[in-house]
């Protein structure tokens, strides 16, 4: 079914609607960054423990996307939308009145499932509910907005509900949100589902066997260097990938369909989605620290200092559908990734008291992101047929979860690296002392009057030039980006051109093409 018509006021309503599990989501991402020593100080856990209540949340909604994505397809989005909401919220009154580190580990790992639900439906309902061009961008657009809005948010709305209540209280805000979503999705929300049948098990398993061990291996070498656990966990994922898409060609319904791979657009903004957010991830979790660390800014002052830069993203993610009516969304993307070059030079250059310039590059490299992530999730669920749209979605999100999961492992790995070969420790420490300050910038200032000011500020020097560095390898990867976009998607005609010529991929699945492409 062709989708065309402009939306009414039910479907701007429905989006309104359907911001709010995005914004909670978000939040979700980032707002344990303010609870930890609150949080450490009730449950004492391990240090692995803590590592997996950060983690855990992220790791499932990356394995579980693809699984959630079809199975909305077949169960009805709506359904499933209401279904994950209903369960984050139990979930959240879990883990805000968790007893101890493995309840909550738990809990998290369960919101992260029930997250992985949420993504895909909320995107493809948007997708069934703006057929016209223009504005299903522009709704997508602001989509975009709200989750990284809501990642923004996260330090401070974690700060402000801990310093006026207790850690719990930073779960339990999924609540009310549950409560309103449930009251108004049927009321605003139409249903979708496509006429296939049920999900193929043995897909679903060896889904999940590729996307978690991938997404461990990632985390684990961010955490700890690539060993042989990180190594082995990445074997085991690759070897399950192998299998999971032999099998789905084999399948008259799969569980992704490879055919979606087949349209030029469709594979080509999945790649620049991909190394975009792999640039952002690794760059904002280097920024975060040299606000903290090298500019000695409290985590809810760095918070707001993202302000800024979350403030470019939403003008790139609400300006680019409306430029990108006139000019071709490949063209609009590419431009603007040219110009958030600008932004990674700055960053490149910056030294240890270069916070304005650190900030205003971050927000160049926000409004990249915010362009990218707008048209280019609208080419991929626009480049899909309406009853493939839901697994499209999950492929666009799985994508940007890996490759935020993949900067962080590879920026951060890369700044490590450099800061330990100029980062000498200085004489007269413990050895424990020694081996802190040489393991990274957050040892060495935990060490206080052990080190002197002259010491501390060798290694903010070595930090900083590991974020030099690590700027400009993004930089080379998201040039790249802008070239591919420019190469491969300057083909798009501008949103709403009813003389655009379809991409093949619908075709080629056995369905219309949309008005899209």
């Amino acid at each position: 079914m062709e989708r065309s018509g402009r939306a009414g006021w039910r479907a701007w309503a429905g989006l309104g609607l359907l911001a709010l599990p995005t914004v909670l989501l978000g939040v979700d991402v980032t707002a344990l960054y303010l609870v930890g020593p609150s949080l450490s100080e009730e449950l004492d856990p391990t240090s692995t423990e803590t590592l997996w209540i950060m983690d855990a949340y992220g790791f499932f909604i990356a394995g579980f996307l693809i699984t959630m994505g079809a199975l909305g397809d077949r169960i009805g989005r709506r359904r499933l939308l209401m279904i994950g909401v209903a369960a984050f919220g139990v979930a959240s009154v879990f883990a805000a009145f968790a007893p101890s580190a493995l309840w909550l580990i738990a809990a998290r790992a369960l919101l992260g499932v029930a997250g992985a639900t949420l993504m895909p439906s909320t995107l493809s309902l948007i997708s069934n509910m703006f057929g016209d061009a223009r504005q299903r961008a522009l709704a997508i657009g602001v989509w975009a907005t709200m989750f990284a809005l809501g990642m923004a948010a996260g330090p401070i709305v974690g700060g402000a509900l801990v310093a006026a209540f207790w850690w719990g209280a930073v779960f339990l805000v999924a609540v009310p949100v549950a409560v309103l979503v449930l009251i108004g999705a049927p009321v605003l929300l139409p249903e979708y589902r496509s006429p296939a049948g049920r999900p193929d098990l043995v897909s679903v398993g060896l889904s999940l066997a590729a996307m978690l061990p991938g997404v461990y291996a990632i985390k684990h070498a961010a955490a700890y260097g690539i060993d042989g656990q990180a190594v082995a966990a990445a074997l085991v994922g690759v070897g399950a990938a192998v299998a999971f898409v032999r099998r789905q060609l084999r399948l008259s319904e799969p569980l992704l369909d490879m055919k979606l791979f087949g349209g030029r657009a469709f594979s080509a903004a999945l790649s620049v989605l991909l190394v975009g957010l792999a640039g952002y991830g690794g760059v904002m979790f280097l920024v975060t620290q040299y606000l903290q660390l090298v500019e000695g800014q409290s985590p809810t002052t760095a918070g707001l200092w993202m302000g800024p830069p979350a403030l470019a993203m939403l003008v790139g993610a609400i300006g680019a559908p409306i430029v990108a009516g006139r000019v071709s969304p490949g063209v609009v993307m590419a431009a603007t990734l040219a110009l958030s070059l600008s932004g990674y030079v700055s960053l490149a250059l910056a030294g240890t008291d270069s916070k304005a310039h650190v900030i205003a590059g971050f927000a160049l490299v926000y409004l990249g992101l915010g362009v990218i992530s707008a048209l280019g999730t609208d080419i991929v669920v626009g480049a899909a047929p309406a009853e493939k749209s839901g697994s499209a979605a999950a492929l666009s999100e799985t994508v940007q979860e890996l490759g935020i999961a993949a900067g962080v492992a590879l920026l951060g790995s890369l700044t490590t690296v450099i800061y330990r070969s100029r980062a000498e420790a200085p004489a007269g420490l413990s050895r424990e002392a020694a081996d802190a300050y040489g393991d990274g910038l957050a040892g060495a200032a935990s060490l206080g009057e052990q080190v002197s000011a002259g010491a501390l500020a060798h290694a903010r020097n070595a930090f900083t030039s590991g974020l030099n560095t690590a700027a400009v390898v993004a930089g080379i990867a998201v040039a790249g980006a802008a070239l591919a976009c420019f190469t491969m998607l300057r083909h798009l005609r501008p949103l709403g051109d009813a003389g655009r010529e379809a991409e093949p991929v619908a075709s080629a699945l056995g369905g219309p093409a949309q008005e899209r492409h």
